[in-house]
Protein backbone atom coordinates (compact mmCIF):
# COMPACT_ATOMS: atom_id res chain seq x y z
CA UNK A 1 0.00 0.00 0.00
CA UNK A 2 1.82 3.20 -0.90
CA UNK A 3 1.90 5.91 1.54
CA UNK A 4 0.58 8.41 -1.17
CA UNK A 5 -2.23 6.36 -1.67
CA UNK A 6 -2.88 5.83 1.95
CA UNK A 7 -3.13 9.70 2.35
CA UNK A 8 -5.44 10.43 -0.74
CA UNK A 9 -7.69 7.20 0.44
CA UNK A 10 -7.86 9.53 3.96
CA UNK A 11 -8.47 12.52 2.39
CA UNK A 12 -11.41 10.97 0.27
CA UNK A 13 -12.86 9.31 3.59
CA UNK A 14 -12.83 12.51 5.32
CA UNK A 15 -14.54 14.52 2.94
CA UNK A 16 -17.05 11.93 2.03
CA UNK A 17 -17.74 11.53 6.02
CA UNK A 18 -18.02 15.66 6.05
CA UNK A 19 -20.86 15.43 3.30
CA UNK A 20 -22.69 12.72 5.52
CA UNK A 21 -21.98 14.70 8.78
CA UNK A 22 -23.39 17.42 6.08
CA UNK A 23 -26.50 15.49 5.57
CA UNK A 24 -26.73 13.59 8.65
CA UNK A 25 -27.12 16.94 10.52
CA UNK A 26 -29.46 18.55 8.40
CA UNK A 27 -31.70 15.72 8.29
CA UNK A 28 -32.00 15.79 12.05
CA UNK A 29 -32.88 19.70 12.25
CA UNK A 30 -35.45 19.31 9.43
CA UNK A 31 -37.09 16.48 11.56
CA UNK A 32 -37.25 18.18 15.20
CA UNK A 33 -38.11 21.42 12.96
CA UNK A 34 -41.21 19.66 11.59
CA UNK A 35 -41.80 18.17 15.19
CA UNK A 36 -41.88 21.15 17.18
CA UNK A 37 -42.12 24.02 15.24
CA UNK A 38 -44.87 22.73 12.72
CA UNK A 39 -46.31 20.34 14.97
CA UNK A 40 -46.82 17.81 12.16
CA UNK A 41 -45.14 14.44 11.75
CA UNK A 42 -42.25 14.72 9.39
CA UNK A 43 -42.39 12.89 5.68
CA UNK A 44 -40.90 9.89 5.64
CA UNK A 45 -37.99 10.78 3.25
CA UNK A 46 -36.31 12.63 6.51
CA UNK A 47 -36.70 9.97 8.51
CA UNK A 48 -35.16 7.44 5.62
CA UNK A 49 -31.99 10.14 4.93
CA UNK A 50 -31.87 10.01 8.73
CA UNK A 51 -31.55 6.25 9.01
CA UNK A 52 -29.02 6.18 5.95
CA UNK A 53 -26.67 8.38 6.99
CA UNK A 54 -26.39 6.68 10.42
CA UNK A 55 -26.03 3.67 8.98
CA UNK A 56 -22.99 5.74 6.06
CA UNK A 57 -21.19 6.89 8.74
CA UNK A 58 -21.37 3.65 11.06
CA UNK A 59 -19.50 2.66 7.83
CA UNK A 60 -17.20 4.88 7.14
CA UNK A 61 -15.96 4.91 10.49
CA UNK A 62 -15.36 1.26 10.25
CA UNK A 63 -13.54 1.36 6.73
CA UNK A 64 -11.12 4.07 8.11
CA UNK A 65 -10.42 2.07 11.11
CA UNK A 66 -9.77 -0.57 8.92
CA UNK A 67 -7.60 0.99 6.20
CA UNK A 68 -5.56 2.64 8.38
CA UNK A 69 -4.86 -0.83 10.81
CA UNK A 70 -4.03 -2.66 7.40
CA UNK A 71 -1.94 0.37 6.48
CA UNK A 72 -0.02 0.09 10.04
CA UNK A 73 0.51 -3.65 9.50
CA UNK A 74 2.35 -2.94 6.02
CA UNK A 75 4.31 -0.57 7.29
CA UNK A 76 5.55 -2.21 10.89
CA UNK A 77 6.57 -5.08 8.75
CA UNK A 78 8.41 -3.58 6.17
CA UNK A 79 10.15 -1.51 8.23
CA UNK A 80 11.49 -4.00 11.11
CA UNK A 81 11.94 -6.06 7.80
CA UNK A 82 13.97 -3.35 6.28
CA UNK A 83 15.57 -2.53 9.04
CA UNK A 84 16.68 -5.79 10.26
CA UNK A 85 17.89 -5.86 6.23
CA UNK A 86 20.09 -3.27 7.08
CA UNK A 87 21.59 -4.18 10.23
CA UNK A 88 22.39 -7.59 8.39
CA UNK A 89 23.98 -6.38 5.57
CA UNK A 90 26.11 -3.74 7.68
CA UNK A 91 27.63 -6.24 9.88
CA UNK A 92 28.88 -7.07 12.87
CA UNK A 93 31.56 -3.41 12.36
CA UNK A 94 28.27 -1.58 12.84
CA UNK A 95 25.97 -3.98 15.52
CA UNK A 96 28.82 -3.59 17.57
CA UNK A 97 29.36 -0.58 18.36
CA UNK A 98 25.72 0.57 19.66
CA UNK A 99 23.89 -0.70 22.49
CA UNK A 100 22.14 -3.87 21.75
CA UNK A 101 19.61 -3.60 23.97
CA UNK A 102 18.62 0.12 22.38
CA UNK A 103 18.93 -1.17 18.77
CA UNK A 104 16.36 -4.42 20.11
CA UNK A 105 14.31 -2.01 21.47
CA UNK A 106 13.79 0.06 18.64
CA UNK A 107 12.95 -2.85 16.48
CA UNK A 108 10.81 -4.16 18.39
CA UNK A 109 8.73 -1.65 20.68
CA UNK A 110 9.75 1.14 18.84
CA UNK A 111 8.40 -0.32 15.74
CA UNK A 112 5.20 -1.05 17.52
CA UNK A 113 4.49 2.29 18.31
CA UNK A 114 3.69 2.85 14.90
CA UNK A 115 0.68 0.94 15.05
CA UNK A 116 -1.17 3.92 16.70
CA UNK A 117 0.71 6.75 15.09
CA UNK A 118 -0.91 5.09 11.64
CA UNK A 119 -3.95 3.75 13.25
CA UNK A 120 -5.29 6.81 14.75
CA UNK A 121 -2.83 9.96 14.79
CA UNK A 122 -2.49 10.28 10.74
CA UNK A 123 -6.04 9.53 9.96
CA UNK A 124 -7.18 12.53 13.03
CA UNK A 125 -4.58 14.54 11.32
CA UNK A 126 -5.80 14.21 7.68
CA UNK A 127 -9.24 14.51 9.01
CA UNK A 128 -8.32 17.53 10.74
CA UNK A 129 -7.12 19.06 7.70
CA UNK A 130 -10.44 18.24 5.47
CA UNK A 131 -13.95 18.37 7.72
CA UNK A 132 -13.05 21.83 9.34
CA UNK A 133 -12.49 23.44 5.97
CA UNK A 134 -15.11 21.94 4.40
CA UNK A 135 -17.78 22.90 7.23
CA UNK A 136 -16.23 26.37 7.37
CA UNK A 137 -16.95 27.57 4.06
CA UNK A 138 -20.03 25.56 4.07
CA UNK A 139 -21.03 27.58 6.93
CA UNK A 140 -19.93 31.08 5.68
CA UNK A 141 -21.94 30.29 2.74
CA UNK A 142 -24.90 29.27 4.82
CA UNK A 143 -24.54 31.86 8.01
CA UNK A 144 -21.52 33.87 7.61
CA UNK A 145 -21.38 35.08 11.23
CA UNK A 146 -21.46 31.87 12.50
CA UNK A 147 -19.02 30.48 9.75
CA UNK A 148 -17.12 33.60 11.27
CA UNK A 149 -16.95 32.48 15.05
CA UNK A 150 -15.37 29.19 13.25
CA UNK A 151 -13.04 30.56 11.00
CA UNK A 152 -11.67 32.90 14.45
CA UNK A 153 -11.45 30.18 16.91
CA UNK A 154 -9.83 26.58 14.83
CA UNK A 155 -6.70 28.53 14.15
CA UNK A 156 -6.40 29.53 18.19
CA UNK A 157 -7.41 26.09 19.28
CA UNK A 158 -4.58 24.87 16.62
CA UNK A 159 -2.10 27.37 17.94
CA UNK A 160 -2.14 25.84 21.60
CA UNK A 161 -1.78 22.67 20.31
CA UNK A 162 1.18 23.89 18.50
CA UNK A 163 2.59 25.22 22.17
CA UNK A 164 1.86 22.06 23.73
CA UNK A 165 3.02 19.88 21.11
CA UNK A 166 6.39 21.19 20.87
CA UNK A 167 6.94 20.89 24.50
CA UNK A 168 5.16 17.15 24.55
CA UNK A 169 7.76 16.39 21.84
CA UNK A 170 10.84 16.98 23.36
CA UNK A 171 9.43 15.46 26.59
CA UNK A 172 8.40 12.27 24.48
CA UNK A 173 12.31 12.13 23.11
CA UNK A 174 13.76 12.37 26.32
CA UNK A 175 11.36 9.49 27.67
CA UNK A 176 12.11 7.03 24.64
CA UNK A 177 16.17 8.02 24.62
CA UNK A 178 15.72 6.49 28.74
CA UNK A 179 13.58 3.34 27.71
CA UNK A 180 16.37 2.79 25.19
CA UNK A 181 18.97 3.40 27.82
CA UNK A 182 17.03 1.32 30.33
CA UNK A 183 16.93 -1.80 27.78
CA UNK A 184 20.52 -1.51 27.35
CA UNK A 185 21.29 -1.43 30.58
CA UNK A 186 18.77 -4.27 31.64
CA UNK A 187 20.48 -6.63 28.93
CA UNK A 188 23.90 -6.35 29.83
CA UNK A 189 23.39 -6.59 33.16
CA UNK A 190 21.67 -10.19 32.61
CA UNK A 191 24.48 -11.30 30.44
CA UNK A 192 26.99 -10.42 32.46
CA UNK A 193 25.23 -11.85 35.64
CA UNK A 194 27.36 -14.28 36.51
CA UNK A 195 30.28 -11.56 36.54
CA UNK A 196 27.75 -9.88 38.86
CA UNK A 197 27.19 -12.32 41.23
CA UNK A 198 31.21 -13.79 41.76
CA UNK A 199 32.04 -9.92 42.12
CA UNK A 200 29.32 -9.53 44.34
CA UNK A 201 28.12 -6.94 43.19
CA UNK A 202 24.10 -8.27 42.13
CA UNK A 203 22.65 -5.58 45.18
CA UNK A 204 24.69 -2.82 44.04
CA UNK A 205 23.29 -3.57 40.03
CA UNK A 206 19.87 -3.78 41.35
CA UNK A 207 19.92 -0.76 42.79
CA UNK A 208 20.90 0.80 39.70
CA UNK A 209 18.28 -0.89 37.49
CA UNK A 210 15.60 0.63 40.14
CA UNK A 211 17.31 4.25 39.78
CA UNK A 212 16.82 4.17 35.81
CA UNK A 213 13.43 2.52 36.32
CA UNK A 214 12.62 5.22 38.64
CA UNK A 215 13.98 7.86 36.09
CA UNK A 216 11.94 6.23 33.27
CA UNK A 217 8.55 6.36 35.87
CA UNK A 218 9.37 10.01 36.66
CA UNK A 219 9.80 11.68 32.63
CA UNK A 220 6.84 9.21 31.62
CA UNK A 221 4.48 10.49 34.49
CA UNK A 222 5.55 14.07 32.83
CA UNK A 223 4.80 12.77 29.21
CA UNK A 224 1.26 11.89 31.23
CA UNK A 225 0.58 15.11 32.77
CA UNK A 226 1.43 17.12 29.43
CA UNK A 227 -0.80 14.66 27.43
CA UNK A 228 -3.98 15.14 30.20
CA UNK A 229 -3.14 18.94 29.83
CA UNK A 230 -2.95 18.88 26.11
CA UNK A 231 -6.49 17.18 26.60
CA UNK A 232 -7.98 19.99 29.10
CA UNK A 233 -6.98 22.91 27.17
CA UNK A 234 -8.77 21.41 23.95
CA UNK A 235 -11.71 20.66 25.42
CA UNK A 236 -12.06 23.82 27.26
CA UNK A 237 -11.26 25.67 24.10
CA UNK A 238 -13.73 23.67 21.78
CA UNK A 239 -16.36 24.28 25.29
CA UNK A 240 -16.12 27.92 24.79
CA UNK A 241 -16.25 27.99 20.75
CA UNK A 242 -19.26 26.01 20.99
CA UNK A 243 -20.91 28.34 23.57
CA UNK A 244 -19.72 31.27 21.78
CA UNK A 245 -21.70 29.67 18.41
CA UNK A 246 -24.73 28.97 20.58
CA UNK A 247 -24.81 32.39 22.12
CA UNK A 248 -24.74 34.17 19.07
CA UNK A 249 -27.39 32.08 17.74
CA UNK A 250 -29.76 32.25 20.25
CA UNK A 251 -29.85 35.74 20.50
CA UNK A 252 -30.82 35.55 16.72
CA UNK A 253 -33.20 33.51 16.84
CA UNK A 254 -34.63 35.49 20.46
CA UNK A 255 -34.88 38.43 18.16
CA UNK A 256 -36.17 36.93 14.84
CA UNK A 257 -32.85 37.17 12.92
CA UNK A 258 -33.03 33.66 12.05
CA UNK A 259 -34.88 31.00 11.38
CA UNK A 260 -35.41 27.66 13.42
CA UNK A 261 -34.29 25.36 11.31
CA UNK A 262 -30.97 27.19 10.35
CA UNK A 263 -30.54 27.70 14.09
CA UNK A 264 -30.41 24.61 14.78
CA UNK A 265 -28.74 23.20 11.54
CA UNK A 266 -25.65 25.23 12.91
CA UNK A 267 -26.18 24.14 16.02
CA UNK A 268 -25.69 20.47 15.25
CA UNK A 269 -22.48 20.92 13.28
CA UNK A 270 -20.76 23.24 15.68
CA UNK A 271 -19.99 20.32 17.91
CA UNK A 272 -18.70 18.15 14.75
CA UNK A 273 -16.81 20.53 13.75
CA UNK A 274 -14.71 20.97 16.82
CA UNK A 275 -14.35 17.33 17.12
CA UNK A 276 -11.78 16.50 14.95
CA UNK A 277 -9.65 18.77 17.43
CA UNK A 278 -10.61 16.80 20.43
CA UNK A 279 -9.81 13.37 18.79
CA UNK A 280 -6.44 14.61 17.47
CA UNK A 281 -6.09 16.22 21.20
CA UNK A 282 -6.82 12.00 22.71
CA UNK A 283 -4.36 10.90 19.71
CA UNK A 284 -1.54 13.20 20.07
CA UNK A 285 0.42 11.18 22.79
CA UNK A 286 0.31 8.39 20.53
CA UNK A 287 1.30 10.79 17.54
CA UNK A 288 4.88 11.81 19.68
CA UNK A 289 5.75 8.50 21.01
CA UNK A 290 4.78 7.58 17.16
CA UNK A 291 6.72 9.96 16.10
CA UNK A 292 9.88 9.61 18.77
CA UNK A 293 10.01 5.86 18.10
CA UNK A 294 10.43 6.56 14.09
CA UNK A 295 13.17 9.08 14.65
CA UNK A 296 15.32 6.67 16.53
CA UNK A 297 14.46 3.83 13.75
CA UNK A 298 15.37 5.65 11.27
CA UNK A 299 18.60 7.30 12.30
CA UNK A 300 19.25 3.37 12.92
CA UNK A 301 18.70 3.07 8.98
CA UNK A 302 20.99 5.90 8.35
CA UNK A 303 23.87 4.50 10.21
CA UNK A 304 23.07 0.97 8.94
CA UNK A 305 23.36 2.53 5.22
CA UNK A 306 21.73 1.52 2.40
CA UNK A 307 20.94 -1.96 2.27
CA UNK A 308 20.36 -2.27 -1.87
CA UNK A 309 22.63 -5.06 -2.48
CA UNK A 310 25.29 -4.57 -5.99
CA UNK A 311 24.99 -6.62 -8.82
CA UNK A 312 27.20 -8.94 -9.34
CA UNK A 313 28.33 -12.10 -10.76
CA UNK A 314 29.00 -15.56 -9.35
CA UNK A 315 31.97 -15.27 -7.51
CA UNK A 316 33.27 -18.92 -6.95
CA UNK A 317 37.16 -18.86 -5.68
CA UNK A 318 39.04 -22.65 -5.74
CA UNK A 319 42.32 -21.40 -4.91
CA UNK A 320 42.06 -17.96 -2.99
CA UNK A 321 44.95 -16.20 -4.20
CA UNK A 322 45.09 -11.90 -2.11
CA UNK A 323 46.47 -8.96 -3.05
CA UNK A 324 45.76 -6.03 -1.01
CA UNK A 325 46.81 -2.92 -2.26
CA UNK A 326 47.26 0.53 -0.37
CA UNK A 327 44.44 -0.51 1.85
CA UNK A 328 43.12 2.50 4.08
CA UNK A 329 40.08 2.82 6.47
CA UNK A 330 38.79 5.17 8.81
CA UNK A 331 35.92 4.43 11.40
CA UNK A 332 33.33 7.47 12.33
CA UNK A 333 34.69 10.52 13.82
CA UNK A 334 38.31 9.49 14.24
CA UNK A 335 40.73 11.25 12.23
CA UNK A 336 43.52 9.04 12.52
CA UNK A 337 43.10 5.72 9.90
CA UNK A 338 42.39 2.14 11.80
CA UNK A 339 44.36 0.98 8.63
CA UNK A 340 46.76 3.05 6.82
CA UNK A 341 48.14 2.15 3.20
CA UNK A 342 48.68 -1.57 3.87
CA UNK A 343 49.91 -3.54 0.81
CA UNK A 344 50.14 -7.25 0.84
CA UNK A 345 50.45 -10.52 -1.13
CA UNK A 346 48.45 -13.82 0.23
CA UNK A 347 49.58 -16.25 -1.57
CA UNK A 348 47.00 -19.83 -2.20
CA UNK A 349 47.02 -22.84 0.22
CA UNK A 350 49.41 -20.99 2.80
CA UNK A 351 48.65 -19.76 6.24
CA UNK A 352 49.12 -15.83 7.21
CA UNK A 353 49.75 -14.81 10.83
CA UNK A 354 48.40 -11.51 12.06
CA UNK A 355 50.26 -10.51 15.31
CA UNK A 356 50.55 -6.72 16.58
CA UNK A 357 49.68 -5.08 20.00
CA UNK A 358 46.24 -4.20 21.50
CA UNK A 359 44.69 -1.50 18.75
CA UNK A 360 47.03 -2.10 16.23
CA UNK A 361 44.10 -3.15 13.15
CA UNK A 362 43.98 -6.76 13.28
CA UNK A 363 39.96 -7.33 13.36
CA UNK A 364 39.69 -3.87 11.29
CA UNK A 365 41.53 -5.81 8.58
CA UNK A 366 39.92 -8.87 9.17
CA UNK A 367 36.49 -7.27 8.52
CA UNK A 368 37.35 -5.59 5.57
CA UNK A 369 38.96 -8.64 4.16
CA UNK A 370 35.40 -10.49 4.70
CA UNK A 371 33.15 -7.28 3.10
CA UNK A 372 32.06 -6.22 6.37
CA UNK A 373 34.05 -3.17 5.98
CA UNK A 374 34.67 -0.45 2.61
CA UNK A 375 37.86 1.03 2.74
CA UNK A 376 38.19 4.53 2.21
CA UNK A 377 41.00 3.78 -0.62
CA UNK A 378 42.85 1.29 -1.67
CA UNK A 379 41.51 -2.24 -2.12
CA UNK A 380 41.48 -6.16 -1.76
CA UNK A 381 41.23 -8.13 -5.21
CA UNK A 382 41.19 -12.11 -4.57
CA UNK A 383 42.17 -13.90 -7.96
CA UNK A 384 42.51 -9.94 -9.58
CA UNK A 385 38.92 -9.69 -8.66
CA UNK A 386 38.03 -6.59 -6.07
CA UNK A 387 35.58 -8.11 -3.37
CA UNK A 388 34.28 -4.49 -2.54
CA UNK A 389 32.42 -4.95 -6.00
CA UNK A 390 30.33 -7.67 -5.12
CA UNK A 391 28.28 -7.86 -2.47
CA UNK A 392 29.52 -9.12 0.75
CA UNK A 393 26.93 -12.37 0.45
CA UNK A 394 28.10 -13.61 -2.61
CA UNK A 395 32.06 -13.41 -1.17
CA UNK A 396 31.35 -14.54 1.70
CA UNK A 397 30.63 -17.43 0.55
CA UNK A 398 33.49 -18.66 0.06
CA UNK A 399 34.71 -17.87 3.43
CA UNK A 400 34.94 -20.12 6.52
CA UNK A 401 35.13 -17.96 9.70
CA UNK A 402 35.85 -19.27 12.99
CA UNK A 403 35.92 -16.99 15.71
CA UNK A 404 37.63 -16.90 19.03
CA UNK A 405 34.02 -16.89 21.29
CA UNK A 406 31.51 -18.32 18.41
CA UNK A 407 27.69 -17.89 18.89
CA UNK A 408 25.06 -20.35 18.45
CA UNK A 409 21.33 -19.95 18.12
CA UNK A 410 18.40 -20.98 19.82
CA UNK A 411 17.77 -24.23 17.42
CA UNK A 412 19.42 -27.84 17.75
CA UNK A 413 22.48 -28.51 17.47
CA UNK A 414 22.73 -29.95 13.91
CA UNK A 415 20.23 -26.61 13.02
CA UNK A 416 23.37 -24.66 13.80
CA UNK A 417 26.13 -26.38 12.38
CA UNK A 418 23.60 -26.51 8.69
CA UNK A 419 23.82 -23.09 8.35
CA UNK A 420 27.25 -23.42 6.73
CA UNK A 421 25.87 -25.66 4.67
CA UNK A 422 21.89 -26.30 4.45
CA UNK A 423 22.14 -29.47 1.85
CA UNK A 424 24.68 -31.15 3.67
CA UNK A 425 23.83 -35.00 4.74
CA UNK A 426 23.52 -36.51 8.08
CA UNK A 427 26.57 -38.05 6.50
CA UNK A 428 28.54 -35.07 5.52
CA UNK A 429 27.09 -33.67 9.46
CA UNK A 430 28.80 -36.48 11.13
CA UNK A 431 32.01 -36.08 8.96
CA UNK A 432 32.44 -32.69 9.87
CA UNK A 433 31.65 -33.40 13.62
CA UNK A 434 34.58 -36.32 13.47
CA UNK A 435 36.76 -34.21 12.01
CA UNK A 436 36.81 -31.37 14.64
CA UNK A 437 37.20 -34.06 17.62
CA UNK A 438 33.27 -33.50 18.69
CA UNK A 439 31.03 -36.62 17.26
CA UNK A 440 32.04 -38.03 20.65
CA UNK A 441 30.83 -36.21 23.20
CA UNK A 442 28.06 -35.19 20.73
CA UNK A 443 27.31 -38.56 20.29
CA UNK A 444 26.57 -39.35 24.19
CA UNK A 445 23.98 -36.40 24.47
CA UNK A 446 20.34 -37.71 25.02
CA UNK A 447 19.22 -35.96 21.53
CA UNK A 448 22.47 -36.24 19.73
CA UNK A 449 22.44 -33.70 17.14
CA UNK A 450 19.21 -33.29 18.10
CA UNK A 451 20.03 -31.50 21.04
CA UNK A 452 19.08 -27.97 21.93
CA UNK A 453 20.77 -25.06 22.30
CA UNK A 454 20.20 -22.31 24.25
CA UNK A 455 21.84 -18.75 25.64
CA UNK A 456 24.49 -19.33 23.28
CA UNK A 457 25.42 -23.35 23.98
CA UNK A 458 25.80 -22.57 27.03
CA UNK A 459 25.34 -26.02 28.53
CA UNK A 460 28.98 -26.65 26.39
CA UNK A 461 32.16 -25.86 27.60
CA UNK A 462 35.08 -23.28 25.24
CA UNK A 463 36.58 -26.21 24.31
CA UNK A 464 33.32 -28.07 23.34
CA UNK A 465 32.05 -24.76 21.81
CA UNK A 466 35.20 -24.28 19.56
CA UNK A 467 35.06 -27.69 18.54
CA UNK A 468 31.35 -27.20 17.51
CA UNK A 469 32.63 -23.57 15.50
CA UNK A 470 35.47 -26.01 13.58
CA UNK A 471 33.17 -28.59 13.10
CA UNK A 472 30.92 -25.74 11.54
CA UNK A 473 33.74 -24.45 9.11
CA UNK A 474 34.44 -28.00 7.96
CA UNK A 475 31.38 -28.39 6.59
CA UNK A 476 31.10 -25.27 4.63
CA UNK A 477 34.53 -26.70 2.89
CA UNK A 478 35.65 -23.05 1.90
CA UNK A 479 38.50 -21.70 0.18
CA UNK A 480 39.66 -19.21 2.51
CA UNK A 481 39.24 -19.43 5.80
CA UNK A 482 40.16 -16.56 8.96
CA UNK A 483 40.16 -17.58 12.67
CA UNK A 484 40.99 -15.55 15.50
CA UNK A 485 43.38 -18.76 17.17
CA UNK A 486 40.74 -20.98 18.67
CA UNK A 487 43.03 -22.67 21.03
CA UNK A 488 43.76 -19.84 23.17
CA UNK A 489 42.38 -19.80 26.97
CA UNK A 490 41.79 -23.38 26.86
CA UNK A 491 42.78 -26.67 28.94
CA UNK A 492 45.52 -28.92 27.30
CA UNK A 493 43.08 -31.94 26.36
CA UNK A 494 41.01 -29.27 24.32
CA UNK A 495 43.84 -27.31 22.59
CA UNK A 496 45.66 -30.82 21.36
CA UNK A 497 41.70 -31.83 20.50
CA UNK A 498 41.63 -28.15 18.39
CA UNK A 499 45.01 -28.28 17.48
CA UNK A 500 44.66 -31.27 15.53
CA UNK A 501 41.07 -29.76 13.76
CA UNK A 502 42.79 -26.40 12.81
CA UNK A 503 45.84 -28.79 11.29
CA UNK A 504 43.53 -30.72 9.07
CA UNK A 505 41.20 -27.52 8.66
CA UNK A 506 43.85 -25.54 7.27
CA UNK A 507 45.31 -27.95 4.33
CA UNK A 508 44.80 -27.27 1.32
CA UNK A 509 43.31 -23.68 1.85
CA UNK A 510 44.42 -20.01 2.26
CA UNK A 511 44.18 -19.26 5.92
CA UNK A 512 44.31 -15.96 8.07
CA UNK A 513 44.54 -16.01 11.26
CA UNK A 514 44.93 -13.82 14.58
CA UNK A 515 48.02 -15.40 16.35
CA UNK A 516 47.89 -15.36 20.15
CA UNK A 517 50.47 -18.14 20.06
CA UNK A 518 54.18 -18.40 19.49
CA UNK A 519 53.97 -22.22 18.18
CA UNK A 520 51.15 -20.66 15.54
CA UNK A 521 53.41 -18.15 14.51
CA UNK A 522 56.05 -19.89 13.93
CA UNK A 523 54.80 -22.35 11.18
CA UNK A 524 53.02 -19.45 9.56
CA UNK A 525 54.15 -18.95 5.81
CA UNK A 526 53.91 -15.49 6.35
CA UNK A 527 53.69 -12.91 9.93
CA UNK A 528 51.84 -9.67 9.05
CA UNK A 529 52.86 -7.26 11.74
CA UNK A 530 50.79 -4.08 12.75
CA UNK A 531 51.13 -1.43 14.59
CA UNK A 532 48.63 2.00 14.81
CA UNK A 533 47.24 0.80 11.67
CA UNK A 534 50.26 0.14 9.80
CA UNK A 535 52.00 -2.70 8.45
CA UNK A 536 55.53 -2.48 9.81
CA UNK A 537 56.92 -6.09 9.51
CA UNK A 538 56.30 -8.44 6.70
CA UNK A 539 58.00 -12.19 6.95
CA UNK A 540 58.42 -15.78 8.32
CA UNK A 541 58.96 -15.93 11.76
CA UNK A 542 63.53 -17.00 10.72
CA UNK A 543 63.38 -13.47 8.70
CA UNK A 544 61.80 -11.47 11.36
CA UNK A 545 63.10 -12.12 13.86
CA UNK A 546 66.77 -11.31 13.32
CA UNK A 547 65.60 -7.79 12.19
CA UNK A 548 65.90 -5.08 15.09
CA UNK A 549 61.85 -4.31 14.62
CA UNK A 550 58.70 -5.06 16.21
CA UNK A 551 58.30 -8.61 15.93
CA UNK A 552 62.09 -8.94 17.75
CA UNK A 553 60.90 -6.30 20.70
CA UNK A 554 57.68 -9.40 21.19
CA UNK A 555 60.19 -12.54 21.29
CA UNK A 556 62.45 -10.71 23.82
CA UNK A 557 59.78 -9.71 26.33
CA UNK A 558 58.26 -13.35 25.28
CA UNK A 559 57.80 -15.95 28.81
CA UNK A 560 54.74 -18.03 28.32
CA UNK A 561 53.04 -18.73 24.93
CA UNK A 562 50.25 -16.25 25.67
CA UNK A 563 52.19 -13.07 25.77
CA UNK A 564 51.86 -13.09 22.23
CA UNK A 565 47.75 -12.41 22.71
CA UNK A 566 47.41 -8.84 21.94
Amino acid sequence: MDVHFFIKGLALYSLAFTIVVLVQMYALSAIIHEVFMLSRFPETWLFLLLAATILLRSALIWARERFSHLKAVEVKSRLRSDLFSRLLDAGPAHTGKGKTGGVVASVMEGIEKLDDYFTHYIPSVIHIAVLPFVIIGFTLYYDWISGLILLITAPLILFFMFLIGTYASKTTQKQWKELSNMSSHFLDALQGLKTLKVLGRNKQEQEQVWHQSNRFREITMKVLRVAFLSGMVLELAASISIALVAVQVGIRLIEGLMVFQAGLFVLLLAPEFYLPFRTLGTNHHAGMEGAAAAEKIFELKDEAGNSEKRVSDEFVVTEASIKVEKLTFRYENNQNPAINQVSCTLEPETLTALVGPSGAGKTTFIYLLMGFLSPESGGIKVNDKLINETDAETWLRNVAYVPQHPHFFDMTLKENLLLAKPEATDGEVDQALKQAHAYEFIRHLPDGKDTFLSENASRFSGGEKQRLALARAFLKDAPLLIMDEPTSNLDPESEQYISEATAKLMTDRTTIMIAHRLKTVKQADQILVFDDGYLVENGNHQQLKHQDGLYARFLQNMETPNNMKS
